[in-house]
């Protein structure tokens, strides 16, 4: 039987065991917009990846040279959902998810808390520019996606059309993301690997 006994000072090693695993379970945690989409789009964990990369490469075109708060920010920016759930569109207007109460308890007693609650805050207020290149990487995620299952069949992207390009004026932050998600609108999903050795 391990040590469950912990104090702020030093958290058991059972209770970072529970944290991995609660991390680990955001890859059966399933976007809610699948209810829209299809049952293939990409569970949380894969949407977590990606945003770090689109962060990244955000972050390089907006002059960051120190990205590790960026890919810390990008880490945390959902791992509240392990508890508080992800919603779409349509289920934001009615959920109440307790988002502040949720990463406080996700990361509670562990030794992460100190370093990333504060780098989730940040990330939610929006006024710093590491936290604009995540927010911006979350939406961009939303772009590709949905570009990626438009060369699948799937129509959704073409009638969500008008509400992205309202995303685009009202809600990015950067002039890098702008440009990103206007290359996004004309590519092609297959065009990486086709071109692989090219």
């Amino acid at each position: 039987m391990t040590d469950q006994s912990q104090s702020p000072q030093n958290p058991s090693i059972a209770r970072h065991v529970d944290f991995l695993y609660e991390v680990g379970s955001l890859r059966y945690a399933i976007r809610t917009w699948s209810q829209f989409l299809n049952p293939n789009c990409q569970n949380l964990t894969e949407h977590t990846l990606r945003v770090v990369w689109i962060a990244l490469v955000l972050a390089k075109h907006e002059g960051i040279t120190d990205t590790s708060k960026v890919m810390k920010m990008a880490l945390v920016h959902d791992i509240s959902e392990s508890r508080s759930v992800d919603v779409n569109y349509v289920s934001r207007q009615y959920a109440d998810r307790h988002e502040e109460l949720a990463i406080g308890d996700t990361l509670g007693d562990t030794l992460l808390a100190e370093e990333f609650i504060p780098i989730w805050e940040e990330y939610e207020k929006r006024e710093t520019l590491e936290a604009k290149i995540v927010k911006d990487a979350d939406h961009l995620d939303v772009d590709l996606e949905l570009k990626e299952l438009e060369a699948m069949g799937n129509k959704l992207g073409a009638a969500l059309l008008p509400s992205r390009v309202e995303a685009l004026e009202s809600r990015f932050f950067t002039e890098t993301a702008k440009k990103i998600w206007r290359e996004i609108q004309t590519s092609d999903p297959h065009h990486w690997h086709l071109v692989a050795r090219g």
